[in-house]
């Protein structure tokens, strides 16, 4: 049930998951030399705004947020030729951008958990944020506050709709570890939702 709940939150926040998120063009007829500029601009054309949006579950702040989707772009466009499946090409920007994120937080960033709601200022709010659901803002606010890791794992398996097996590859950690990571994250989900709920 946290799964599918978490699911929908996600979807109204970061938008819809596509499989194949590029013009069919571009997958079908696209040529062995790649025009880098335009993969780039198409890219960002239609999931930069979400990827600043994924990146802000990660980072304390839109500036760093955005930073953190441009060095993604770079890093794409420069490893263009390592992407085997065109279609996979936004899915492959959102696993750079959640490990910048973690990279990012380990230098000392203070992540969304630690930050006190009262320091939060309106003028650091997204004018690219979406409308949500309250009962979407409480999953996204709940999620907010798990660790890093297991926010992590439940973005790759209920957003990008991951298997265990391609969480772990994405993540460079066993199986059993994304495994736990996901059922202790739905459990920490779970009860901070029926606390919030309660409160």
């Amino acid at each position: 049930m946290t799964g599918v709940v978490l699911a929908d939150a996600l979807a109204g926040w970061l938008g819809p998951a596509r499989s194949t998120d590029l013009p069919i063009a571009l997958v079908l007829d696209a040529p062995l030399e790649v025009d880098v500029d335009a993969l780039v601009a198409t890219l960002f054309a239609e999931h930069g705004r979400s990827l600043v949006r994924l990146a802000r579950l990660f980072v304390d702040d839109r500036n760093a947020a955005e930073d953190l989707v441009q060095e993604a772009f770079i890093r794409l466009a420069r490893n263009v030729g390592r992407v085997r499946d065109p279609a996979r090409t936004p899915a492959y920007l959102r696993s750079i951008v959640l490990n910048l994120a973690r990279d990012e937080n380990r230098r000392g960033l203070v992540s969304m958990r630690h930050r006190s709601r009262l320091v939060q200022d309106s003028a650091t709010m997204d004018e690219d944020e979406l409308v949500v659901r309250e009962d979407q803002r409480r999953v996204l606010d709940a999620l907010r506050e798990l660790p890093v890791r297991q926010r992590t794992c439940l973005v790759l398996r209920y957003y990008d709709e991951l298997s265990p097996d391609a969480i772990a590859e994405t993540l460079g950690i066993s199986r059993n570890s994304v495994k736990t990571h996901l059922q202790r994250g739905l459990d920490a989900l779970e009860q901070r939702l029926a606390t919030a709920v309660v409160a």
